[in-house]
């Protein structure tokens, strides 16, 4: 027998994904909520799930949640199919969906201890985790509350809290912002940035605000069910090349034209004309120039995550129907 040297070297192999989805698809009736999306998530990442309303990020959600079953396609969390193993699933995940969970009868503490009973929690290790949950989101002096009398930001916390109970390795939020001032907002993702850090918890978020987007460490673009770009957000936004400049007019297919006579690209969105790349300061002051008359307002910025969907589909992220 010949020994053959193993090299020392050889690579190691890399990680399993958190999450794997594989041409993932689902239909309501006629409608096509997603269309073969694939992609993966490492363990300890944060991705959004980035479109208007209808763009079929709620039922990903949903399919990763063993909420809904796909009609082609499969997805793994945690190396278990969401389909054959649901079951096992669910205890790998939190998730928070828009329709708030709680019950808003009971107390603070009574929904957790609900939530931990659907998990097979009880006794003292039960009570030293809702202890636990109560004392880290500042809920200690509320725990007798009855849920409906807290304000939005602190339902959130403990929707937040009570998915935590059974300390998941994966949290799936829907929407999770939605009906929160901005301060209560901020509180929500400092609290969520804060427990991932401590917990190397992989999360991920679906939105059309582009501001938790910018918070995530990878961005997925979804439209009419089709995933139209992966990225960091940095990275999708150098995409567009540069500054973007808008052109608000009383008569955008009269100006257009004239405009692109110059050798400049427009893009209308509703009654805006959209010039991308090539836009900078010399740009703006030139057309403020050259058609005084016509031009209501100019608005010139760096891109953004919205700025990449509109470049993609020649829409704006306004929610527009249910996902």
């Amino acid at each position: 027998m010949i020994a053959v040297p193993v090299p020392h070297d050889f690579p190691a192999t890399p990680p399993a994904p958190a999450i794997r989805v594989e041409g993932l698809e689902r239909r309501f009736g006629e409608r096509q909520a997603l269309a073969g999306v694939s992609l993966d998530i490492a363990a300890g990442e944060r991705l959004a799930l980035l479109g208007p309303n209808g763009s079929g990020k709620s039922t990903l959600l949903r399919i990763l949640g063993t909420l809904l079953r796909p009609s082609g396609g499969r997805a793994e969390i945690a190396g278990l199919d969401v389909e054959r193993d649901a079951a096992a699933v669910r205890h790998h995940l939190g998730t928070v969906f828009q329709s708030p969970s709680l019950d808003g009868k009971l107390s603070v503490r009574e929904n957790l201890d609900i939530q931990g009973h659907l998990y097979g929690l009880k006794g003292r290790p039960l009570r030293e985790r809702i202890a636990e949950v109560l004392e880290r989101f500042g809920l200690a002096e509320r725990a007798a509350d009855r849920v409906e009398t807290l304000s939005g930001g602190m339902k959130r916390r403990v929707e937040l809290g009570k998915i935590l109970l059974h300390r998941p390795g994966i949290l799936l939020l829907d929407e999770p912002s939605t009906g929160l001032d901005p301060a209560a907002r901020l509180d929500f993702w400092t609290t969520l940035l804060a427990l991932q850090q401590e917990r190397g918890l992989t999360i991920v978020v679906a939105t059309h605000l582009m501001d938790e987007a910018d918070r995530c460490q990878r961005a997925a673009l979804l439209d009419q069910g089709r995933l139209i770009a992966l990225g960091a957000p940095e990275e999708l936004k150098a995409s567009i090349g540069g500054p973007v400049l808008d052109v608000e007019t009383s008569d955008p297919d009269r100006l257009a034209p004239r405009i692109q006579a110059l050798g400049l690209r427009t893009r209308r969105i509703g009654g805006v004309l959209r010039i991308e790349g090539a836009a900078g300061i010399e740009t703006a002051q030139r057309l403020q120039h050259a058609f005084p008359r016509e031009i209501l307002a100019l608005r010139l910025g760096q891109p953004t995550l919205e700025d990449v969907f509109v470049a993609l589909t020649g829409k704006t992220l306004s929610p527009k129907e249910p996902a």
